[in-house]
Order: structure tokens, then C-alpha cells, then sequence
């Protein structure tokens, strides 16, 4: 297999999984301004909608959309405990994080990345993550990961996302639930390697 990402991006999130399910990958890094990955390939062939991650199979099949290829990959090693077994209700628990953390939080940075964004529109946002971050707070709570004791796909989604608060100007510490989170799935040799693997720490 291989995955298409970029430095830091949403594609962080399937390649923890990758690395936390211990499967066989290579890696192949886009770069958004060009549409090139560094070994020369017209991205837009790989994935015409031109974003990251996109995860391409040894027969050549590409799946693209992270909470997508995130379930995927948990399917081909169940074992390792990344996702519920698949039409169990804690799958559907799973799913329903993944959709919020995709459709609510990761889309509520964007205007964020925006070099053209007005003032107004900034403070709009914010204050919109400022909601999306204090429920997450008290959805997380008392629990280690997202569902329970269990670090599954969704934690490796929100660590992802997460990370942009400092290339926003977010100041996390505000909500002392998520830091404490992000402290503890930082610390995982699997999130360590992802994070020197795309050159995010030395």
C-alpha cells in the first residue's frame, strides 16, 4: 500500500493507523502547490479531488477521505483493537466521533489555512471551534481516549487535527482536558515515529 500525505496534514491520521496496526506501506509526499508528489506524479491522477490522504492498494485501487481509509485499514488488522468489529454498536459509536470530528472540527479550521480570511470571518470561526472544543472536553472527560480505554482510530484523528491549533494561533490550553489528551497520545512510539517520519519532530 501506499499513502499520498502531506507534511502535518489530515493524512497524519492514516499514517498513525498504518504504523499502529503494524501493516506494510510506503510513503509518497504531495506538494498542494504544485499537485506533484515528490517522485513526479501528477497528484490530480491519484485523486482528482487534489486533497490528501489518499490511500493507494497494491492492485492499483485508491480510496480516498480519511475517517474512510482510517476504517479501512482497522478492518485488515482487527486485532489490533483500532476500531469496533463492524456492525457492532460501538462501530456505529465510532463512526458517529469519526463524522463529528471530520464534518464539525477538522472542517472548522479551514477558513483558518485561509490567507484571505477577514477578521470577522476569523473571529466566527474561532468562536465556532471554541464550541467544538469544549464539548469535546466534556465528551472526552474522564476517559483516556475518545472511546473509552481504547486508542482507536478517532484518537488518531484528533491528535491530527489538534496539532493545527499552534498554526492557527489557538491557544489549547484553555481547555486543560484536551492538552492533558494530546500529552498522552503524543507519548505513543507509533505517533512519535509518524511524527519524525513526515519531519514534524527531530
Amino acid at each position: 500500500m501506499k499513502l499520498y500525505y502531506a507534511k502535518g496534514a489530515c493524512s497524519l491520521s492514516p499514517h498513525i493507523v498504518l504504523l499502529e496496526a503494524g501493516l506494510p506501506f510506503t510513503l509518497e509526499r504531495l506538494d498542494f502547490a504544485t499537485k506533484k508528489t515528490d517522485k513526479g506524479v501528477d497528484y490530480l491522477t491519484v485523486n482528482s479531488k487534489g486533497a490528501v490522504p489518499a490511500l493507494q492498494l497494491d492492485d492499483g485501487k485508491v480510496l480516498t477521505e480519511g475517517p474512510a481509509i482510517v476504517q479501512y485499514l482497522a478492518d485488515l488488522k482487527p486485532e489490533s483493537g483500532l476500531a469496533p468489529r463492524a456492525g457492532t454498536f460501538e462501530r456505529y459509536q465510532l463512526m458517529e466521533v469519526l463524522n463529528y470530528l471530520t464534518s464539525e472540527v477538522h472542517k472548522g479550521f479551514s477558513p483558518l489555512f485561509n490567507p484571505k480570511i477577514s477578521v470577522d470571518w476569523k473571529a466566527s470561526a474561532l468562536a465556532n471551534l471554541d464550541k467544538k472544543f469544549a464539548w469535546l472536553s466534556s465528551f472526552l472527560a474522564d476517559k483516556t481516549f475518545l472511546m473509552g480505554n481504547t486508542f482507536t482510530v478517532a484518537d488518531a484523528y484528533l491528535f491530527t487535527v489538534l496539532n493545527w491549533t499552534g498554526q492557527v494561533g489557538i491557544d489549547l490550553s484553555k481547555w486543560p482536558v484536551l492538552t492533558a489528551y494530546q500529552s498522552r497520545i503524543v507519548q505513543r512510539p507509533k505517533v512519535q515515529q509518524a511524527l519524525r517520519e513526515e519531519g514534524l519532530i527531530k
